[in-house]
């Protein structure tokens, strides 16, 4: 999705949360700074590009789903380590980090992309994880992107997956794990839930 076309659902998100753009930018720039000219896009492109892609959300019941898997396996943040805890190593992860253990590490050295997202509630996060992660990185963020930082569209880790693998060209996208109606989440989780729902329409998918 281009900018120009993803910037008015962009604005609306920062009124409907009263975040600050400007943060999300500084948080940008400094993903961009510790990634320090690591950019394996064409890493992650070549994973689904054609390809069956399975993004995973980690709503309780992704792990009566895992049955659903085809193809190349889109993790969104703790999903990850739902998923390594049933032998099943993703081909990527979809990160703000606030989710982020050891795991990331382990699965960043075993070749797993981790695509981290920065944002300006994150700041701390990043600077703690990212030198820790010595594979592949893609970086997104939710503002303009800059050189190095990618924004595929999306705003929760599970939706960011699926407007990636949709902008990169996947054959086939299913989704598992998710549950865009869970009321037993607090009111901050529950307005993500509807701006999922409500992106993830924009292109196709209507949970």
């Amino acid at each position: 999705m281009r900018f120009e076309d993803w910037e008015p659902h962009y604005a609306a998100i920062l009124e409907y949360f009263g975040f600050d753009r400007e943060a999300d930018e500084d948080a940008a720039r400094l993903l961009a700074e510790l990634a320090g000219g690591r950019d394996d896009i064409g890493v992650l492109e070549k994973l689904v590009r054609g390809k069956s892609v399975t993004v995973c959300g980690n709503a309780p019941n992704l792990a009566k789903e895992l049955d659903r898997i085809e193809g190349t396996v889109l993790a969104a943040d703790a999903a990850a380590e739902v998923l390594v805890g049933h032998g099943i190593q993703p081909d990527a992860v979809f990160t703000d980090l606030d989710g982020a253990t050891d795991i990331f590490i382990d699965l960043s050295r075993q070749g797993t992309v981790m695509v981290v997202h920065a944002h300006g509630d994150n700041i701390p996060l990043l600077r703690h994880w990212v030198p820790r992660l010595p594979g592949p990185l893609v970086a997104t963020t939710q503002a303009a992107p800059i050189p190095g930082v990618h924004n595929f569209g999306g705003f929760t880790d599970g939706d960011r997956a699926v407007f990636a693998a949709d902008e990169l060209g996947a054959a086939e996208i299913r989704i598992i794990g998710f549950d865009l109606a869970d009321r037993d989440v607090d009111p901050l989780k529950r307005g993500k839930l509807y701006w999922a729902g409500r992106l993830l329409r924009l292109i196709g998918y209507d949970l």
